[in-house]
């Protein structure tokens, strides 16, 4: 059973947000929509699928108002496109929240797994999430401003999985780029945590696995089902809020899966 859907409560009023690979229907998405109900003063999206960014912007800006939202074509192993898409945040105040939602997945055995398709997913997961964190916090440093990083990992960072080698190193390089990241900017007044979610649906992942994959991971889960793409929305918003002002360089799971 499906839980009801949360309102929003004014937990990001005032606050300018960016979020990396916010198209589509998945967690980018449901982040970038939930920040605006929060009274994000404007949300910033990232993605390198133009049709899905465009729709995705005009179905905000109808809901929530053309002043309060902007998008940029964004590859995160591009330096220049990370770069475009924080300064589209500047019009807005600049950057007071950045999401790192990018990341690359697939299947392969470790035993057929080629060198591009290790580096792949290694420079869009891991070095893109390090690449926008580290731009971040280069301008919230010069700026004398606080700020907050949310990074996406996930429970295979933490628990084996067939076919995962490089999904599963990438992601658990995000833990702990996110633990030490944040001691790094610890004294800068700026927070970095992370998600760390096992398996939320939505329809671009029901396309790229089988039945018979996605029915036993969700068998898996306590709940017996998939989590909405919402409720992993929910505690990132949590993370980026005020109600978590003495998290750092914590991993949260966002899971209801079980051994």
């Amino acid at each position: 059973m499906i839980p009801q859907y949360v309102p929003g409560h004014s937990l990001l009023a005032d606050r300018t947000v960016v979020v990396t690979a916010a198209a589509g229907a998945g967690i980018g998405a449901a982040v970038a929509r939930k920040c605006l109900e929060e009274d994000a003063r404007a949300v910033v999206l990232g993605d390198v699928h133009k049709r899905r960014l465009d729709e995705a912007v005009e179905t905000l800006r109808a809901e929530f108002g053309a002043s309060r939202v902007d998008a940029v074509l964004c590859d995160v192993t591009n330096e220049e496109d990370v770069t475009t898409l924080l300064d589209a945040a500047e019009p807005f105040g600049g950057v007071d929240v950045l999401v790192n939602n990018a990341g690359l997945g697939g299947t392969a055995s470790i035993l057929e797994m080629t060198d591009e398709q290790w580096s792949r997913v290694l420079d869009i997961t891991l070095t893109g999430t390090m690449r926008c964190t580290r731009a971040v916090g280069r301008r919230l440093v010069a700026a004398g401003r606080a700020g907050v990083i949310v990074n996406n990992a996930s429970v295979v960072g933490w628990r084996a999985q067939a076919g995962q080698a490089h999904y599963a190193a990438a992601k658990a390089g995000v833990m702990a780029l996110t633990r030490c990241s944040a001691i790094d900017l610890a004294p800068h007044g700026i927070r970095v945590n992370a998600v760390s979610p096992s398996l939320a649906m939505h329809p671009f992942l029901a396309k790229v696995t089988t039945d018979e994959a996605l029915a036993e991971l969700t068998a898996r889960e306590a709940f017996g089902r998939a989590a909405e793409p919402w409720e992993v929305a929910n505690v990132i918003v949590f993370l980026a809020s005020a109600y978590s002002s003495y998290l750092t360089g914590e991993v949260v799971s966002v899971s209801s899966q079980h051994p």
